[in-house]
């Protein structure tokens, strides 16, 4: 018998996902990316990873820095619509974060809360295995995650939205430890329901896996800008590690 998809495996490969985030800030996430390779201080044709990459816009950007880029993520949808930017410079595949993708990178990046999914700690350190064994001999590791404390202390519980002539509902609540948006509309006459579950997991969480993987945290950012991470105030929870 096939195992019932998780929630990532439908919601990420829809049409409606891509509608309802539409809005996403490039110059946001260019900003954060400008910042974070004069941070890093990498170097041109360096090999980065960008992990669970969605449509590439993470990856499209880094390439116009004369990085070589290869983006994987679990949605063929999104894949294939990022293979439309490819060069010999710029790669997009297919692939589940869990396992290790046969190459190895001086960079991975794992960017925008891609992480916490799973419903199992087992898979989460699982993950982060993962993402050590593709880095190379002193690589460096870069996950941008959500602050959970912030969210869940200025969690909007439920709104509305209408976009594309769609009128999303979007109700949220934290249940048994993960942060949970349930999403509902109708479009054609048919109704939908899609719920995303992220783990409200805190640095502390991290260090746990990190210590684990063999994987040391070398500084820890709380925005865009690389400014001091503070638990309560932050906006995300950005770590940089190297392997131990």
């Amino acid at each position: 018998m096939q195992a019932k998809k998780q929630w990532f495996e439908n919601w990420f490969d829809t049409k409606y996902y891509h509608i309802l985030y539409q809005h996403r800030n490039d110059d946001e996430a260019h900003f954060f990316m400008n910042n974070l390779v004069d941070y890093l201080k990498i170097p041109e044709n360096s090999e980065i990873l960008d992990l669970a990459c969605g449509k590439g816009r993470h990856s499209v950007f880094l390439n116009q820095k004369a990085l070589d880029i290869t983006g994987l993520d679990l949605s063929a949808q999104s894949i294939a619509h990022a293979k439309q930017f490819e060069n010999k410079s710029l790669h997009f595949d297919v692939h589940d974060m869990r396992e290790v993708y046969p190459k190895k990178f001086d960079y991975v990046f794992n960017l925008f809360t891609s992480f916490g999914y799973f419903e199992d700690d087992a898979e989460n350190l699982k993950t982060i295995q993962a993402m050590k064994a593709m880095l190379k001999q002193r690589g460096v590791l870069v996950i941008d995650f959500l602050n959970a404390t912030k969210v869940i202390n200025n969690l909007v519980l439920s709104e509305k939205k209408e976009l594309n002539g769609i009128y999303f509902s979007i109700n949220r609540e934290v249940e048994n430890g993960f942060i949970v948006k349930n999403i509902q509309f109708e479009d054609e006459g048919e109704f939908y329901h899609f719920q995303e579950r992220v783990k409200a997991l805190n640095l502390s969480d991290f260090k746990v896996f990190f210590e684990k993987a063999g994987l040391r945290l070398k500084e820890t950012f709380g925005n865009f800008a690389l400014e001091a991470y503070n638990k309560e105030s932050s906006d995300r929870l950005i770590m940089i590690l190297e392997t131990a």
